[in-house]
C-alpha cells in the first residue's frame, strides 16, 4: 500500500537512505531533517508499505521555478530495499508521485541521479523519462 509517510516511518526511511547512498547517517540528525520535510507543504514522502514496514520510499520537492514559468516536481530520492526490487514498487511509487504532482498543479518532473546508478537509469528511462541535463557537484 502507497501513503505518505508519517513521523513512525522515520526510521525505515533513514534505513532505505543509508542503503541508497551507501554509507551511515547519524539517527539523530536524519530524525530532525526528515520531519522538517514532512512537515513542509512543498514536500511529498511516500512509501510503500508492506506488513506494517515501510519496504520503499519517494520524496519528491514541488515548487515554481523562473526558468520554467511553472510549476515543477522534483523526485529528490527514490529507493526499494534490495531484496524486494523488481517486483513493481518502484514503479509505483513513481507513478503515484506522478498523479501527486498533477494534482498540485506541477507540468513536469524531474530528477537527478548519480551516474553509477545505471539500473536506476534503465528503470526510469522505461518509464518515459528522458535524460537531458548534466549535474555538478562541490563539496563546500
Amino acid at each position: 500500500m502507497i501513503r505518505k509517510a508519517l513521523e513512525t516511518d522515520i526510521a525505515d526511511i533513514h534505513a532505505l537512505c543509508e542503503e541508497l547512498e551507501e554509507c551511515v547517517f547519524p539517527p539523530e540528525t536524519f530524525s530532525r531533517i526528515c520531519r522538517g520535510i514532512l512537515a513542509n507543504n512543498d514536500h511529498v514522502v511516500l512509501v510503500y508499505e508492506d506488513e506494517g514496514t515501510a519496504c520503499g520510499f519517494l520524496h519528491m520537492r514541488m515548487e515554481y521555478q523562473m526558468h520554467h514559468c511553472a510549476r515543477i516536481a522534483e523526485i529528490l530520492e527514490l529507493d526499494v530495499r534490495a531484496e524486494r526490487r523488481s517486483e513493481g514498487i518502484g514503479k509505483e511509487l513513481f507513478l503515484a508521485a506522478c498523479e501527486q504532482a498533477k494534482r498540485e498543479g506541477c507540468v513536469q518532473i524531474e530528477l537527478v541521479s548519480n551516474r553509477r546508478r545505471t539500473d536506476a537509469h534503465r528503470f526510469y528511462e522505461t518509464k518515459g523519462m528522458v535524460r537531458t541535463h548534466y549535474g555538478f557537484t562541490m563539496p563546500l
